[in-house]
């Protein structure tokens, strides 16, 4: 019935059926959590011990928990409560007797049991609905194949279990299903049987032997194709490698292969850390909240991050599912083998993970490339999520609902914090310091402070100041002011550091990686007046509100080349003219602040542009600055890829990040009018580029992926500026293309064109493309988000076209962000439609979609947070949609938090 209907009926339909069921009713209801108030749990566990038996309406599952009492917890009357959501309870034992129902009480949080014993065995029987799921938290279907998302607290819609990351046991579990429908069955560890348990039937049973929480357990059952492969441990181990997915994507799964094996022997060379089961398990499912899990031996994955083929995946694709393969891997020991003792201390195993899977790409590619990558990132969303409404310390104080404190802040700038113990100790500190922290809490589950404290204690450095980056939020803001004294020969650099609007805030521990430039780019030997020695680099070290550094022997005024590979994650407030960027640009030796000047030549014009009454680019870009960039574009020893970056103009949401209130449509206007003015003057090096002749071998080195980099960039410019040329040459593109990057390239930017010549092609190419990947959801995800992002003013109506789509399946959150995702995220100036069209499109999507996946529903509904930075008649639409969002009966904990934090004091 549900499949004849169009995709928003069936959208409300399924909202009416599962609202209620994964909601709370009131805003009364959510509960805040304070990291203050944790306090250890009334009972541990030696052993666990679960039975599956599968069905998609009625799985039934056994528990049997092996349990002695905490003896440092006061706990007289042997109270215990277990969590638990939308289940049904069958049973409990203690010791195999069966308790009453008037000894114990159930509600919607959980199980309560009191009375209970020093030691003793718990069985809990219960029954849930995996085919019911659409929130995709606990145990799910997906086509038909059994999976778990257990984090944050996924667990307790399982079974009643102490569903929290500081109670750790091994587990044993039996899995039985029907063999025709579940050929395999797989969970965390190591296969011990399987066999069939009646003509129908089979069974199998893992067992994990090292301890861990909950929400890293893992269940995965169906019909399924699998790639297998092989990996030998430094020590002898022989470890089986399996890629499972379905039949139809098995052969797109050979980079992800290759990439889990070089993350295994990496981790060994650069931390010692070797993998500790004899398989290692990879499920890649179509519906999946998260991009990837890290469960033990058992890592679940979005299709997104598994795969991959020239054909269907971009580069950006195969770097992507590298980096989050790697990522994933490395938390077999940097969350996994240590786990963290609560969710307060979540950038404990996410930020160190970060920060170890940006490490591996760096060794395996262009380093300055991955930073540029980083920083970007970092710049564009997370110093903006930094000084809103949702900002919090890498360390969250509190929350209402933890699945919304999988943020920028916790992943991203908790890597940047981790990256500070690593330039202020070097390599081998680091190194030491992590060895130490593996050392003292394997097993166990640790703190952020714990950490600390090993990077600490392994290099005999105080680190008490260096706790402020876990509990201040915000994004510093560290001026630098300079003076040269020609007749001492001295330069002096003056660095003060504050955090915008935090006048308690006190100063931070941040290390400043820098180097001296003459005029003629030759580096100047750095001789502080207390030092005999003159490195051509080095890390000063500011923790005082101010601090002051003075180079003696310096003979002229130098070119500071401040913050190398954007050594800490500050706002640098720093006087730079076009001359010295261009020196910097030219000849400095690190090539992310050769890329850090352009940027910052290109972003002033564009606020200047923004800022005119009649933006004019031939009166903003002197022919030094052009020609520079041209020397940039031609630089054959410069990578391929680097050159593109520095030619890339700041999008609209770097522009904006440094704005108190914003005028998106005038930064806009600004890069418009930049961008052309560009590629006009710029047009024969362009040229030559996109001429240049090319390898028809795809190739996945640093050199080829940078040079299709370069030669997309330099055809949207002259697309821009000579249509009539770069018609033909985008549609040969198109059709020609060996490889999915350079097919793409093509189709986004004449998806993206403005200019009414290219309504036409673009609706051919746009058609040829359906025709082609129709049925293929991770290749078909990027036509509708290259739509989704499209300039064009008919975005808002296109894209509600769009959700009309058969293939607009609403269950699958890929699909929800490949529409409405990019829409908020990426395409600012369409989002923030000043006659509130964006607004109003997303608000009216989450107001039925929360009810059906409210952990997705709450990161989309975070795109409106930074309302208040907006024109006042743009903060009217925002407000309304998100008053409307927020007084919405029955909406989630998730999204209810989001909207309410983005409202407050409104």
């Amino acid at each position: 019935m549900l499949q004849s209907l169009s995709p928003c009926k069936r959208l409300r339909i399924l909202a009416s059926r599962i609202s209620g069921r994964f909601h709370m009713g009131s805003a009364a209801a959510h509960r805040t959590v304070h990291r203050l108030d944790y306090q250890p749990p009334p009972f541990w566990l030696d052993a666990v011990w679960l039975q599956f038996d599968l069905d998609d309406a009625s799985t039934r599952l056994r528990s049997r928990l092996t349990v002695r009492r905490n003896p440092d917890v006061a706990n007289p009357e042997g109270l215990w409560t277990l969590d638990g959501e939308a289940l049904t309870l069958l049973g409990v034992r203690i010791d195999g007797q069966p308790l009453a129902r008037a000894a114990y009480e159930v509600d919607e949080h959980g199980l309560t049991l009191r009375g209970l014993p020093e030691h003793f065995e718990l069985e809990v029987d219960t029954r849930i609905a995996p085919a019911d799921n659409t929130a995709l938290s606990g145990l799910y279907v997906s086509n038909g194949v059994y999976c778990t998302q257990c984090e944050a607290e996924g667990f307790r819609r399982i079974t009643y279990f102490p569903d929290r990351p500081d109670v750790l046991a091994p587990y044993r579990v039996v899995l039985r299903a029907d063999r025709a429908r579940c050929p395999v069955l797989l969970s965390n560890g190591n296969p011990v049987s399987t066999r069939a348990i009646d003509p129908r039937r089979v069974e199998a049973v893992w067992d994990d032997p090292h301890p861990k929480p909950a929400y890293l357990f893992a269940l995965v059952a169906g019909d399924l194709a699998c790639r297998s492969d092989a990996f030998t441990t430094s020590a002898g181990r022989e470890v089986s490698l399996n890629i499972f997915t379905t039949d139809a994507y098995i052969d797109r799964t050979a980079h992800a292969m290759a990439s889990l094996k070089r993350a295994m022997a990496w981790d060994e060379q650069r931390y010692g850390l070797a993998y500790d089961l004899d398989v290692f398990n990879i499920v890649a499912v179509d519906d999946f909240n998260m991009g990837a899990m890290e469960n033990k031996g058992l890592n679940i994955f979005n299709t997104k991050y598994v795969l991959t083929d020239a054909e269907t995946a971009t580069d950006t694709d195969f770097l992507g599912v590298e980096s989050v393969v790697a990522h994933e891997y490395f938390h077999n020991w940097t969350g996994n083998r240590v786990t963290c003792r609560d969710w307060f201390q979540l950038s404990l195993k996410e930020g160190l993970t970060v920060y170890r899977d940006q490490e591996f790409s760096s060794d395996l590619h262009v380093r300055a490339l991955k930073r540029i990558e980083d920083v970007r990132l970092l710049k564009a969303r997370q110093f903006p999520e930094d000084a809103g409404p949702m900002a919090h310390p890498i360390r969250p104080e509190s929350y209402v609902e933890i699945n919304n404190f999988y943020t920028l802040t916790v992943y991203e700038k908790g890597a940047e914090v981790v990256r500070l113990y690593d330039t202020l100790l070097g390599e081998d500190g680091f190194r030491r310091g992590m060895d130490l922290y593996i050392e003292r809490h394997d097993g166990s589950a640790a703190t952020c402070d714990d950490f600390r404290r090993a990077m600490a204690d392994a290099n005999g450095v105080d680190f008490t100041q260096f706790e402020r980056w876990y509990a201040q939020a915000g994004t510093p803001e560290l001026r630098v002011d300079s003076h040269h004294d020609a007749e001492l020969q001295r330069f002096t650099l003056t660095f003060s550091q504050r955090i915008p609007g935090q006048a308690e805030a006190g100063p931070l521990v941040i290390p400043v990686r820098l180097g001296l430039l003459g005029r003629d780019g030759g580096a100047i030997p750095l001789r502080l007046a207390s030092d005999a020695e003159a490195p051509l680099e080095r890390v000063l070290v500011v923790d005082s509100r101010v601090a002051q550094f003075v180079f003696e022997g310096v003979a002229s005024p130098p070119v500071v080349s401040l913050l190398r590979g954007f050594s800490a994650p500050v706002t640098l407030v720093h006087t730079v003219s076009d001359a010295d960027n261009l020196v910097l640009l030219q000849h400095d030796s690190d090539l992310f602040n050769r890329w850090q000047a352009a940027q910052d030549m290109l972003g002033s014009r564009v606020r200047a542009l923004a800022d005119a009454a009649e933006p004019d680019a031939t009166a903003e870009l002197s022919e030094a600055v052009v020609d520079g960039l041209a020397t940039v574009l031609r630089d054959g020893s410069l990578p391929p890829g680097v050159r593109a970056e520095a030619l890339t103009l700041p999008d609209v949401n770097t522009v904006t990040a440094q704005l108190d209130t914003v005028d998106i449509d005038a930064v806009d206007r600004g890069l418009t009018v930049l961008k052309r003015s560009l590629a006009e003057r710029l047009a024969p090096h362009l040229r030559a580029v996109v001429e240049a002749p090319r390898s028809a071998q795809f190739s996945l080195t640093p050199d080829a992926v940078g040079e299709r980099a370069l030669r997309a960039l330099c055809l949207d410019w002259l697309s821009c500026s000579d249509p009539s040329w770069a018609h033909p040459v985008l549609a040969d593109q198109y059709h020609s293309a060996g490889n999915m990057t350079d097919r793409l390239a093509a189709l986004r930017i004449v998806t993206h064109a403005t200019d009414p010549g290219y309504e036409a092609l673009r609706a051919e190419l746009l058609g040829d493309y359906e025709q082609r990947y129709t049925g293929d959801k991770l290749v078909m995800d990027k036509w509708f988000a290259l739509q989704a992002t499209s300039p064009r003013g008919a975005v808002v109506e296109d894209i509600r076209r769009l959700r009309q789509r058969a293939d607009f399946d609403v269950l699958n959150p890929n699909r929800a962000r490949a529409l409405f995702g990019v829409f908020a995220f990426n395409n600012p100036v369409r989002f923030h439609a000043a006659d509130g069209s964006g607004y109003r499109l997303l608000g009216d999507f989450l107001a039925d979609y929360d009810a059906i996946n409210p952990q997705t529903a709450a990161r989309l509904a975070s795109a409106l947070a930074q309302w208040r930075r907006h024109t006042p008649a743009r903060q009217a639409h925002a407000r309304a949609t998100l008053s409307a969002l927020r007084d919405r009966e029955g909406l989630s904990r998730d999204t209810w938090e989001i909207v309410s934090k983005a409202l407050h004091d409104a």
